[in-house]
């Protein structure tokens, strides 16, 4: 049973984190930085976020998951009318080391491209699993979608991460072809509710520096 486990959820999780083998995390282009969202869409923090981008013309991806887009089409509209990319995370905030194959791809992947499909009339075609835990059969059975992670972790999710220190964590990291893990929403299990709303005073300080850097904002499927 063990060593199920290990080749099953640890060893998978372990290549991709480690050597980025099957998985997408960062971009080579220079001057490009990709800014990405989890766990929305979320009816009170998402649209500021929208606001935000729009202020700053920077393009984003978001990871959504199924039964959020399924309760907010509006927002995955004004996401896709806006030029943003829209991706998958789920159709609920699962683990994929939890779950057989057959219930990813039935019940999280395909429920939730259909549904964003329904919405917007394009499928999408990134996904990004909940904590970017693999499992084995990640790798071979969804080709269809191109499996993301990340290059930077905000911590954003947490109580103890402050404005400033959230600011301080990308301005010292990000690079050329970052990809920046955020979060638009903070209902999921070990997130703080209101975490969102110190990410938006934190990016807004971000987006107006890089921007003096020269650094355009892009889309995952603009990078990769």
């Amino acid at each position: 049973m063990v060593w199920i486990a290990i080749f099953y959820m640890f060893l998978p999780s372990l290549i991709t984190r480690l050597l980025g083998l099957g998985v997408f995390r960062k971009g080579k282009v220079k001057n490009q930085v990709a800014f990405t969202f989890d766990d929305g869409p979320h009816p009170q923090y998402t649209p500021k976020l929208l606001d935000l981008l729009e202020q700053y013309q920077a393009k984003a991806s978001f990871f959504v998951l199924g039964s959020q887009a399924e309760k907010y089409p509006e927002l995955i509209r004004r996401m896709h009318r806006e030029g943003h990319q829209i991706g998958i995370h789920n159709y609920s905030h699962t683990s994929n080391w939890m779950m057989l194959p057959g219930t990813i791809r039935r019940e999280h992947l395909e429920r939730s491209a259909n549904i964003i499909e329904s919405i917007i009339g394009t499928r999408p075609s990134y996904y990004r699993p909940p904590w970017g835990l693999i499992n084995l059969f990640d790798f071979f059975r969804y080709k269809q979608y191109r499996i993301t992670l990340w290059s930077i972790m905000g911590g954003d999710w947490s109580r103890r991460v402050s404005r400033t220190r959230l600011k301080s964590t990308l301005l010292s990291r990000i690079t050329d072809g970052s990809v920046v893990l955020l979060h638009d929403s903070g209902e999921t299990a070990g997130a703080h509710p209101e975490a969102p709303y110190i990410m938006l005073q934190a990016l807004e300080e971000v987006l107006s520096q890089l921007q003096t850097k020269n650094m355009e904002f892009v889309r995952l499927d603009e990078m990769a």
